[in-house]
């Protein structure tokens, strides 16, 4: 058996990798990375590259983190979010310019996220203050007072102060670690792709409400679309199986040509949508993070916004309390930082898909309704958006910080 680690993160994809960057800030730290895929080498965006939506606040940690100038290049500002009913009079828009802003988020491939972090860790695995375990994962975990012993499926065994659980939403090891899983399936199919436009976006994001789901369709750049269209799991299958000028013409005709003419269609993928929430986001020793801890719906495009603030709240109680790392008192305060942001996402998400895929004319009145209000009500409009930025739930967990008597984080930001 190895000497034992501070932190062994399971799970290499961005969350992991996140992690592993921002711990390796702070001198000292052991640290361990189990990944279930062999090295890979970082491969260039191509028309076809899954992005994903950063919200202005996620942009800002981004910042803090030293790693936003390396990403900046590579995104698309969101500088307009119009969001309508399908057959409905509700319309409502956020545009950037009514905050001060430049953008209200960024679209990039995930792509440039992965090579990014593949460049900065890559002196730490040097430095031998980084391991790496893969092709690997966790076959069995026997809790002890100070330490978790985890076994690997190489036959390594190894230990920890704090095992966090980074694997995404399929992840065993959830399950071997004792945690419960709730879920909910919604009965839709996201499919993704991306799709050419023959004019330029201008920054323009849109999220239509259909009676089968949300489209949303997200600017990237080289004037493409990020596409996100939930439907039922039929149409999803048939719609995979239409040529590409098919596809095309039945996607103008769901959104419409205020998003501009669409003339070209990338690889199309289906996600079947459930919404699963762990019971808990940390127990002894053991700590969740992104996707293993929580799956929302992508009506508000806020999933990986969500991890960024559990890697945020994790590395804040490392910095605040190392010599109790992974102890009772350590796993409460995560629990205690993650349940309402994450409780008040999974609210609002969900709201959001039974609101606007219910049939009742009274229901689609009132939601209507409440949609064009939004652009007369200044304050409640400036309240939603700021929740959707990701700037008020920073600010609690900040808030809550101070409440279990920690300092407030100090911002340092890059210079690009």
């Amino acid at each position: 058996m190895t000497e034992p680690f501070d932190i062994l993160i399971s799970g290499g994809g961005m969350a992991g990798a996140m992690l592993a960057h921002q711990l390796l800030q702070h001198a000292g730290l052991k640290v361990a990375l189990i990944e279930q895929q062999a090295q890979a080498s970082p491969s260039k965006s191509s028309f076809d590259s899954r992005s994903i939506a950063l919200s202005q606040g996620s942009i800002g940690m981004l910042k803090n983190w030293g790693l936003w100038s390396l990403l900046a290049p590579h995104a698309s500002p969101i500088k307009t979010i119009a969001v309508s009913d399908k057959g409905h009079f509700g319309k409502t828009y956020l545009q950037s310019s009514d905050y001060q802003l430049d953008a209200l988020g960024q679209v990039i491939e995930v792509e440039h996220i992965g090579t990014v972090l593949h460049q900065k860790l890559q002196p730490y695995e040097a430095q031998g203050r980084l391991i790496w375990f893969r092709p690997d994962g966790i076959t069995a975990i026997t809790p002890s007072l100070d330490l978790q012993q985890v076994q690997l499926k190489s036959g390594v065994s190894v230990s920890c102060r704090l095992l966090v659980i980074a694997e995404g939403g399929a992840s065993l090891s959830r399950e071997l670690a004792g945690f419960a899983l709730q879920s909910d399936d919604y009965g839709q199919t996201a499919l993704i792709a991306n799709i050419g436009l023959q004019g330029p976006h201008q920054g323009k994001a849109f999220e239509r409400f259909t009676p089968t789901g949300p489209l949303a369709l997200l600017p990237l750049t080289q004037q493409r679309y990020s596409l996100v269209w939930t439907v039922a799991p039929e149409r999803a299958a048939a719609l995979m199986q239409l040529p590409e000028a098919d596809f095309l013409a039945a996607l103008q005709s769901e959104a419409g040509y205020r998003a501009g003419v669409f003339h070209k269609a990338g690889q199309r993928a289906l996600y079947p949508l459930t919404l699963r929430r762990a019971s808990e986001a940390a127990r002894h020793r053991v700590a969740l993070l992104g996707n293993s801890l929580h799956n929302l719906h992508p009506i508000a495009g806020q999933g990986f916004n969500l991890a960024l603030r559990d890697i945020y709240s994790l590395v804040l109680l490392v910095q605040s309390m190392p010599a109790q790392l992974g102890d009772y008192v350590f796993t409460r305060a995560y629990q205690q930082l993650r349940e309402p942001d994450m409780q008040q996402l999974i609210l609002y998400t969900d709201a959001l898909v039974r609101l606007f895929s219910n049939s009742s004319r009274l229901i689609a009145l009132g939601r209507n309704i409440g949609l064009s209000g939004l652009n007369y009500c200044s304050g409640l409009k400036s309240q939603l958006a700021h929740f959707a930025m990701g700037l008020t739930p920073l600010k609690h967990i900040e808030q809550r910080l101070l409440q279990l008597g920690f300092s407030a984080p100090q911002r340092q930001r890059e210079g690009a």
